[in-house]
């Protein structure tokens, strides 16, 4: 057995030391929002964050993840209260969605590096996550509304007015 942090737990698997992470995410811990897309780490749909950092979760083998943190679309928030995963429900950015836990989780781990992304930055860290149905416009709109609303959580409360007197 081998136990991995998946989404803040330390969950045990019996998948063998070689079997890509994707894998064992859905089929040996029942975690299927990430999704299978091309299987040789060109499409993007299979993004997770391990230790924060965006991977293609196709090409990870169980082996290499040692004791770091693996964070998938389910672990992102437990109530789709992500910045990032309001922001593409406020825009409407899905159309098949097929993509778009690969997006948002490669959108998340820009944010949270960059909290002011230009488009070019947008589009450099997404640009290996591929949207059959083209929706790159929505999406790139999805994560500048996304920052925005990250910069307003983190704005400090406006102090309340005070009467002198």
């Amino acid at each position: 057995m081998t136990t991995i942090d998946v989404n803040g737990k330390p969950l045990e698997t019996d998948a063998a030391p070689d079997t890509p992470l994707l894998w064992v995410l859905r089929d040996h811990l029942g975690l299927t929002g990430t999704k299978f897309g091309c299987g040789q780490a060109l499409c993007g749909a299979c993004t997770v964050h391990v230790d924060g950092q965006p991977v293609r979760s196709c090409v990870v083998p169980l082996s290499s993840v040692g004791s770091a943190a693996v964070t998938t679309i389910e672990g992102l928030s437990p109530d789709r209260s992500h910045a990032v995963q309001q922001a593409w429900m406020e825009l409407d950015v899905p159309q098949c969605g097929y993509c778009q836990s690969g997006q948002i989780m490669s959108a998340s781990a820009l944010l949270a590096k960059n909290p002011q992304p230009t488009d070019a930055d947008i589009d450099d860290a997404l640009a290996g996550n591929i949207c059959r149905c083209g929706t790159y416009s929505r999406i790139r709109k999805a994560v500048h509304r996304a920052a925005d609303l990250l910069r307003a959580k983190a704005a400090p409360a406006a102090a309340p007015a005070t009467k002198e007197g």
